[in-house]
């Protein structure tokens, strides 16, 4: 059954004295509070903690809880109180990341991390990364999602924050669970599971209890799976947080369509949406429609189908955002549009002040004055305003450009869409650690992470030494490409090469005694051939390549040994003057009939080709 996604959310409630206890969102507070806040007689500290906690602790009205973030930032800068401006920006992620609008949650939750690491506030630091990361596996960047949740957990085992460490490593699971890795994804809920309950933190227990439940539901045990969402609802109910009800409902029509109990299905989607529509939560709304298209469709009732489409539809549309060019460039046409009109403003100030020296030197010398101290005023109000946007324009281009390519990033932001190339001669690698299911439960949570990282890292510094193009990791597999963008010289020699580095580094790795729990081997297999590349989706940027090519690369990396390079016999001539390799047979290839392959054992003694050193 198609697994639905799951981004859990969390925030502390303040970090503003050591040993303060730690408490979960409750909407019952944030009603209690209401009343103080009206009455506006709270000043200083008071004032902002009242402001974060009715910020915090609203999750039914994602306005408000907007509103009182921005109103705790702008105080909070008032009176200089920077841990305040930190959980200010945090709050605001969150309204943000609530209605959809993940670019400016993103900015927002960058913010909070810079504050927090500016003023070495760690448990602060730690929560800010892991709010980053939670936003990158919505928007299904897999690797950088793994980045931060690596940092937030890295940085946050330096604290006391046990509920924070333990969302996040539950929320790095739900990752792993997301691309299907099921054995990694369970190893991190037993670790939040067991932080969960030691703590007694039951809202944890409930977003746990609903994350292995999930687990259960991909792998076919439906009656598990039921068994423990419905207890994750039973929580949830207690402290009124809807939003995950609905997705958790949802979850519960999914197991049940699979059961081919339609009806059954139906009226836990329809729950859904009526608490997604009672409480504004668009994206449930445009889910629970679609599912009650389809499953009226699987019903034999067209016409109730056809209406829950029409809703998809129109949601659907409501709910995308414009796109993060565009929006960058409305913004800078603002900024250019304004710095016009305030020369205006200015020469319409000059020649009034002209027209009023003739009345009197008195009244003259007066408008001068007038007139300089708006001068500075202005002046002050442009500058700030330019700053402001270069920010927000600079942060924006790097978040796109840890999304897509730079000339692919570069096509985007000038012509508002990448039109897909087909490239004639590209050669793709693919990696696999062997037996990693059955080495990672071996591991500490902590320690497979930190493995991943640890590799993978090494993995980007080569692939780009040697001029490649890295394209995604799924899991533990990792895939890169040569011959993109214009980079098309000598690309299978440059790929061989870096497939030694990656293999000598993975061996030497394994063979250092400090390093005892990374004890991985590797498989590498390369194809050389067509492909088209492009970017997929309006809202979720993805840079992919597809075509047979890819296809056979992976091939010959199952084929592959540990430790070993195979090479398809499309690679195996373009290499082969340069390179040593042996013939290993032949195997059946779709679309291709019979395909030789070949292990390349080494560079020859004497390289004929002066490119082959890498560029």
């Amino acid at each position: 059954m198609t697994r639905r996604k799951l981004i859990y959310y969390y925030l502390i409630s303040f970090f503003c004295s050591i040993g303060q206890n730690i408490t979960a969102q409750d909407q019952r507070i944030a009603d209690s509070l209401v009343e103080i806040f009206k009455a506006d007689t709270l000043e200083g500290v008071a004032r902002l903690e009242l402001l974060n906690q009715l910020s915090f602790n609203e999750i039914n009205d994602f306005d408000k809880k907007l509103d009182y973030a921005e109103k705790l930032i702008t105080i909070a800068k008032q009176e200089k109180q920077i841990r305040y401006q930190y959980h200010g920006y945090y709050l605001k992620g969150d309204a943000k990341q609530f209605v959809g609008d993940l670019q400016h949650a993103l900015i927002a939750y960058f913010k909070s991390a810079e504050i927090a690491k500016n003023e070495q506030l760690i448990a602060a630091e730690g929560n800010a990364y892991g709010a980053i990361a939670d936003i990158y596996t919505m928007t299904d960047n897999h690797n950088n999602a793994m980045l931060y949740y690596d940092k937030a957990i890295t940085t946050l085992r330096r604290t006391k924050d046990s509920v924070s460490l333990g969302v996040f490593i539950m929320n790095a699971g739900d990752a792993l669970l997301t691309n299907k890795k099921y054995d990694s994804a369970i190893i991190y809920f037993k670790e939040s599971g067991a932080l969960f309950d030691k703590i007694k933190y039951d809202i944890g227990k409930a977003y746990n209890l609903g994350n292995i439940g999930m687990a259960y539901a991909n792998t076919g045990q439906g009656d598990l799976a039921e068994s423990n969402i419905n207890n994750a609802i039973r929580i949830l109910l207690e402290s009124e947080d809807y939003y995950h009800i609905s997705v958790y409902l949802m979850a519960m029509a999914d197991i049940y369509l699979e059961k081919e109990q339609h009806q059954t299905a139906i009226d836990y989607t329809q729950r859904s949406l009526t608490i997604a529509e009672q409480y504004g939560l668009k994206e449930q709304i445009v889910d629970a429609h679609k599912k009650l298209a389809e499953l009226y469709q699987i019903d034999g009732n067209p016409i109730t189908s056809y209406i829950h489409y029409k809703d998809y539809i129109k949601y659907r549309d409501e709910l995308n955002n414009i796109e993060i060019v565009q929006k960058l460039a409305d913004e800078r046409t603002k900024f250019e549009v304004s710095q016009k009109q305030n020369e205006v403003d200015l020469a319409e100030l000059r020649e009034e002040n002209q027209r009023n020296i003739a009345i009197g030197t008195a009244i003259a010398l007066f408008l001068i004055g007038l007139l300089t101290v708006g001068l500075y005023r202005r002046s002050n109000f442009i500058r700030k305003t330019k700053q402001i946007f270069e920010l927000e324009r600079d942060l924006s281009d790097k978040l796109l450009l840890n999304i897509l390519p730079e000339e692919t990033a570069t096509e985007l932001k000038t012509c508002g869409k990448v039109k897909a190339k087909k490239y004639d001669t590209v050669t793709v690698l693919f990696t696999d650690f062997k037996g990693f299911t059955s080495y990672s439960e071996n591991l500490s949570p902590e320690a497979l992470v930190e493995t991943i990282g640890f590799y993978f890292s090494k993995f980007d510094d080569i692939i780009e030494k040697h001029g490649l193009e890295k394209i995604k990791t799924i899991g533990d597999g990792y895939m890169c490409a040569g011959g993109l963008h214009g980079n098309t010289i000598n690309h299978a020699n440059r790929m061989i090469l870096a497939a030694f580095e990656i293999a000598a580094f993975v061996k030497q790795t394994k063979d250092d005694v400090t390093a005892s729990e990374l004890t991985f081997d590797i498989r590498i297999g390369i194809n050389t051939g067509p492909v088209v590349a492009g970017v997929v989706g309006n809202k979720k940027f993805a840079y992919d390549i597809w075509g047979d090519t890819v296809n056979v690369a992976s091939r010959m990396e199952s084929m592959s040994e540990p430790g070993r390079i195979n090479i398809s016999e499309n690679t195996y001539h373009l290499v082969c003057k340069d390179f040593d390799c042996v013939p290993r047979g032949e195997i059946q290839m779709k679309n291709h009939g019979m395909m030789q392959m070949f292990y390349v054992i080494g560079i020859k003694t004497i390289p004929r080709n002066k490119n082959l050193v890498s560029i």
